[in-house]
């Protein structure tokens, strides 16, 4: 009886060991579920589709070309708010400081500022809150005439990011020496990757770009993007930190959806879409806010 007891109680070990074994994910191990949901989603896309997500809370990560260089569109806009920010951290500028509009610095596109009259006058914080909450584009070359390019990218070199670079303002004009280079004018207004987006979200989400306090007053105007229509679109009750970017043939997005499973930060990019279609349900948001959810899910 003994012999037998000892029989039964190795085999409910070993049982229990390859159990658990194949219910815990390795490090550095994808995650075999949600890579076959992301790819469901991605393969009858029509377009270049990058990622790169992380759960904030336990390390996990899932990328699909995480590391390629992408345009940026207006998620650039990122990197020119943290410049603004630390600039007058360190005393270099003030919230107060005036910025004017004129006729020939309004720029068209996204944002309210092009129809409003000449010659009104703005704080920098004003800029700076309608280049992210509205995407406004005239107030990002507001702020931008402020703060220049180049200050912008030496300001992300500085924090680690190497990738992340602005080469001129919206529309024209302001080109940065990163701009200049022959090999970046293919990205238009901006370039970066995936993974150092997403890294720039968890600093700011951590407090570790330019102070504590300073990282969460960043994430809680981002908090106030007025549009919601690619990550996060179909979790309207959810908290989440964003920034959408888009251009005739492509569109991006980065945040932190701020789930029940977990903090998830993401940056999806879809480019060279072969149709313009300038609606809210233009495929490429459609397909971020699928992402989104199955990386809410896959990542939780």
């Amino acid at each position: 009886m003994k012999k037998l007891n000892l029989i039964l109680l190795l085999a409910l070990l070993v049982f229990s060991a390859n159990n658990t074994s194949s219910q815990t994910q390795k490090p550095n191990e994808p995650n075999a579920k949600l890579d076959e949901q992301v790819k469901n989603l991605v393969t009858p896309f029509k377009g270049k589709v990058s990622l790169y997500a992380k759960n904030l809370d336990t390390g996990e990560t899932y990328a699909l070309n995480g590391d390629e260089r992408v345009r940026t569109a207006s998620t650039i806009k990122i990197a020119v708010m943290i410049e603004a920010f630390a600039r007058v951290s360190e005393g270099k500028a003030k919230w107060t400081d005036e910025v004017t509009l004129t006729k020939e610095k309004k720029v068209a596109g996204s944002g309210i500022l092009f129809e409003l009259s000449d010659n009104l006058h703005l704080t920098l914080r004003d800029a700076v809150n309608l280049m992210m909450m509205l995407s406004d584009n005239t107030a990002t070359n507001l702020v931008l005439d402020v703060l220049t390019t180049d200050a912008v990218n030496a300001r992300m070199e500085l924090l680690g990011f190497k990738q992340i670079k602005i080469n001129r303002k919206v529309g024209s004009g302001g080109d940065s020496a990163a701009g200049r280079d022959p090999e970046n004018k293919k990205y238009g207004l901006g370039v970066a990757t995936p993974h150092e987006m997403v890294q720039v979200m968890e600093k700011l989400e951590r407090g570790e770009i330019i102070s504590p306090a300073v990282s969460k007053e960043m994430i809680e105007l981002m908090k106030k993007e007025q549009a919601r229509y690619a990550i996060g679109r179909s979790l309207s009750d959810v908290p989440m930190a964003s920034k959408y970017g888009a251009l005739d043939r492509l569109r991006s997005a980065v945040g932190i959806i701020y789930s029940k499973k977990g903090k998830i930060a993401m940056a999806i990019s879809c480019d060279d879409m072969p149709d313009i279609i300038w609606s809210v349900d233009n495929p490429a948001y459609l397909l971020m806010s699928q992402l989104s959810e199955v990386l809410v899910n896959g990542l939780g």
